[in-house]
């Protein structure tokens, strides 16, 4: 064993409690709020009073419209001599976050890293009943992965964030060994992605200066899916708001600069460039939000193979740096799309969830491709139908969950999946994801090697060929069901 698998042989072990833990188990505060109205002075008095660092700021109604913290207080009130008498309101800060008492505890410790807020209001039946800050859900975890999580977001060079990456296969094969689901370490492997993509983001701002126009970095594929594996390359775009016609190519050339250097760090630190060029650096996806609009717009309209293909690509994106409210115009655009007649372009969309065959043979439980002289066959390709089929069913529902397992959930929930359907389809997905995961972080730990998606037959058991043959005839059974829907009757 060497040096590195030490670090976290003991340091990072997750207590299995962090994953059952809910919100509503844990000691939150009151919420203490005053008035926007309310003197700097006084509301700083009022927390004293309570010895709270974080207060709430009401509207003259009593809806809650932001907060003020120590920190704040320092930075934007004592530090910049400001008057003491002038409202608070002028000093919050209006990022307000809340969350279920149900939620599951490392779902809002992820939450609050990848947003980067420090507080959450819980909520329960619709009310505020109180607050928790990323302190408190930290100390609930003195041995989680979740505190190499917050030593990711302390490092702010790119040499660090590669050493942070480079450590990331020994969490997931800690993980995984330990049963936890392929689900969950899914989400472990995204908010490292994203809090190392905002650290270099932030890294580049701070080199290049202030941004010519807001704007929105939003990442695409399976990290924007929030199903990143080890295997990982480069999918980001550019959104940033429209500007006057005479600033339109000094802007555009500002963010193609930014998206370039941005690019280069995230390879230096372990992104692979995209072989498919989807980048923020090539100058097909970096775009005001106007022509944003009119390149979905395009996509739908002109339902061809190829613009089906790009459409999936970008439905499948997330927000993860900038003004959010850009990629929610976006979203809203889209959505407002979608409620056209569009048999045409969902023939080819489902077409797309069509083009890749599970791995089934007749004369062998799975059909198999030579690699490097081993028997093997691609996983990810076997776990694409899924992927494909699920948006297919979301996009004509117009259900805007990021994750493929969220979306089945959702549909489950409106009808469209049936509850035998939902759990199939569910756990076939994450049965394949931990089986890949597993491949990756032997293959990087073990075989000193790249991950790849390529599984060896002679390394499965039995009972995983067998479990992998019933999954491809689910897979194959859900094209059939979409063939039908969609493209039979369709075509007519």
């Amino acid at each position: 064993m060497n040096g590195n698998e030490l670090l976290f042989d003991e340091a990072h072990l997750i207590p299995e409690e962090i994953y059952v833990r809910r919100i509503r188990d844990l000691a939150y505060r009151d919420i203490v709020t005053c008035k926007g109205a309310t003197p700097v002075y006084e509301a700083a008095g009022i927390m004293a009073n309570h010895k709270v660092s974080c207060l709430f700021i009401t509207s003259e109604s009593g809806h809650i419209d932001g907060y003020v913290t120590d920190i704040i207080l320092r930075d934007r009130v004592i530090a910049q001599q400001v008057d003491l008498h002038k409202p608070v309101h002028f000093f919050m800060d209006r990022d307000i976050r809340s969350i279920e008492s149900s939620t599951f505890v490392y779902e809002a410790l992820l939450m609050m890293y990848q947003t980067k807020t420090r507080y959450l209001l819980v909520e329960e039946d619709g009310k505020f009943v109180g607050f928790l800050s990323r302190n408190k859900l930290m100390s609930e975890q003195a041995q989680s992965p979740l505190v190499f999580i917050q030593s990711v977001k302390l490092a702010k060079r790119s040499a660090e964030l590669k050493e942070k990456w480079a450590k990331v296969p020994f969490i997931v094969d800690q993980q995984l060994q330990k049963g936890v689901q392929a689900e969950i370490v899914n989400q472990l492997i995204t908010a490292i992605a994203d809090i190392i993509t905002q650290n270099v983001l932030e890294e580049a701002l701070y080199e290049l200066g202030p941004a010519p126009a807001k704007f929105a970095f939003m990442i695409l594929g399976s990290e924007g899916r929030k199903e990143q594996t080890l295997k990982t390359d480069q999918d980001n775009a550019i959104i940033y708001e429209d500007r006057a016609n005479e600033q339109r190519e000094e802007v555009r050339k500002w963010f193609l600069g930014f998206a370039t250097l941005v690019s280069d760090r995230l390879n230096e630190i372990g992104f692979s460039y995209c072989t498919g060029n989807f980048m923020a650096s090539n100058p097909q996806w970096t775009h005001s939000l106007s022509h944003w609009k009119n390149n979905y717009r395009k996509w739908i309209e002109e339902a061809l193979p190829e613009t089906a293909i790009k459409f999936s690509t970008f439905f499948d994106c997330r927000f993860i740096y900038g003004e959010k409210s850009i990629m929610d115009d976006l979203r809203d655009y889209l959505d407002m799309e979608l409620q056209q007649p569009l048999e045409k372009f969902f023939v080819y969309l489902a077409k797309n969830a069509l083009q890749y065959v599970p791995p089934l043979a007749f004369f062998k439980p799975i059909k198999t491709i030579t690699v490097e002289g081993k028997e093997v066959f691609d996983i990810k390709k076997a776990m694409t139908p899924i992927v494909d089929l699920v948006r297919v069913y979301a996009l004509r529902n117009r259900v805007f969950a990021e994750n493929t397992g969220e979306r089945m959930k959702v549909l489950f929930d409106m009808g469209v999946f049936s509850e035998k359907q939902y759990l199939e389809l569910h756990l076939s997905y994450y049965y394949l994801m931990s089986l890949r995961l597993k491949h990756q972080a032997k293959r990087m730990l073990l075989d000193k090697a790249s991950p790849n998606n390529y599984i060896e037959i002679d390394k499965l058991t039995r009972i995983e060929r067998a479990t992998l043959k019933e999954i491809f005839k689910t897979i194959e059974n859900f094209q059939e069901g979409i063939r039908v829907k969609f493209t039979n009757s369709l075509l007519g």
